[in-house]
C-alpha cells in the first residue's frame, strides 16, 4: 500500500490524517490513522483539576478530580479531551497509566487514582540498618503502587 504524502488537514496532536470531502479511498486514512493512534498512544495530562481551564487547546489533556464544577460536573476520575472547542470524557481502564505534566509524576487507575509516595530516607547512623530495611519496604510498596512490581502478598 502505498504511503499518503500531504493531507490537506491533520490533527493537532499527532497531525494524524484527516478524512475530507470528496477523498478516495476513505477507509485507507482512516485506518491509517487507527494505526497510527495505536503505536503512538500514550496519555499524558497537563494537569489533574476539578474544573476546565479557560484557556485549553484543542488535543490537551486533563485528569478530572472530585468534586469536578462547570463543564465537567459528573466526570471525576475520566480524562477530559478538548477536541473541536468542547469536552469529551474518556473513563479509564483497569491498569491505565498516565503522566501529569504539572506533577512531573505517574498516576496509575486500579480502581481509582493512584501515585507513589516517595519513601523517608535514613538519616541516622545509630539504627541506619532498620531505617534502610524500613526505607527499601517503602520503595518496594510505591513501585506495587504504580503496578512496576506485582502485588503478589
Amino acid at each position: 500500500m502505498a504511503t499518503p504524502v500531504t493531507f490537506p488537514s491533520s490533527t493537532p496532536k499527532f497531525s494524524l490524517p484527516l478524512l475530507f470531502a470528496g477523498q478516495a479511498q476513505k477507509e485507507f486514512f482512516l485506518n491509517q490513522s487507527f494505526s497510527l493512534v495505536d503505536a503512538l498512544l500514550q496519555i499524558a495530562v497537563e494537569q489533574t483539576s476539578t474544573s476546565p481551564p479557560t484557556d485549553s487547546s484543542d488535543g490537551l489533556c486533563y485528569l478530572v478530580k472530585a468534586p469536578a464544577e462547570d463543564a465537567w460536573a459528573g466526570h471525576e476520575d475520566e480524562i477530559a479531551v478538548r477536541l473541536g472547542g468542547g469536552w469529551q470524557f474518556v473513563a479509564p481502564q483497569q491498569g491505565m497509566t498516565i503522566y501529569d505534566r504539572q506533577d512531573g509524576a505517574l498516576s496509575h487507575f486500579d480502581t481509582g487514582w493512584l501515585k507513589a509516595v516517595e519513601p523517608n530516607l535514613p538519616t541516622t547512623g545509630a539504627t541506619i540498618d532498620t531505617e534502610a530495611r524500613l526505607m527499601l519496604s517503602e520503595l518496594v510498596e510505591a513501585l506495587r503502587t504504580l503496578g512496576i512490581f506485582a502485588n503478589l502478598e
